[in-house]
C-alpha cells in the first residue's frame, strides 16, 4: 500500500512532499515525543502526531518514515514545509484526533 492510498482513503490533505506519495507504508506509529520516535520508529511507517515544528521532518528523513499526519487541524510551520519538499516526504493534515485517525490507519493497514 502507498502513501496515496491512505490519503485517499482517510480523506486527508496533502500540505507539502507531494513527490512522496507513492512511498510503501509499512505500517504506523503514534506518539508526539520526538526521542520516542527517534528510537522506535520504524522504516515505511506512518507517523501520526500534533507536531508540527522542523524537528519533526528531521526524524521522518533520518528515519525514513513514509509520512508524517499532523491531526486535529494542526498545521506545520513554513520550515517544515520546505523541509518536507525537500525530502519528498508527505506531511499529510486531519480534523480527526489522534485516537480516531490511528485506529482508521490500523484497520487500512493490518
Amino acid at each position: 500500500m502507498q502513501v496515496e492510498d491512505i490519503i485517499k482513503k482517510l480523506n486527508l490533505e496533502i500540505v507539502s512532499g507531494n513527490t512522496g506519495i507513492n512511498r510503501e507504508v509499512t505500517g504506523g506509529y503514534v506518539s508526539d515525543l520526538l526521542s520516542d520516535v527517534m528510537g522506535n520508529s520504524k522504516e515505511g511507517q506512518i507517523w501520526i502526531t500534533l507536531q508540527t515544528h522542523k524537528n519533526v521532518m528531521a526524524i521522518a528523513s533520518l528515519k525514513d518514515l513514509a509520512a508524517v499526519i499532523m491531526v486535529k487541524g494542526f498545521m506545520p510551520d513554513e520550515d517544515t514545509v520546505a523541509h518536507s519538499n525537500q525530502e519528498g516526504v508527505p506531511i499529510l493534515v486531519t480534523n480527526m484526533n489522534t485516537f480516531e485517525v490511528a485506529g482508521k490507519l490500523y484497520e487500512i493497514v493490518k
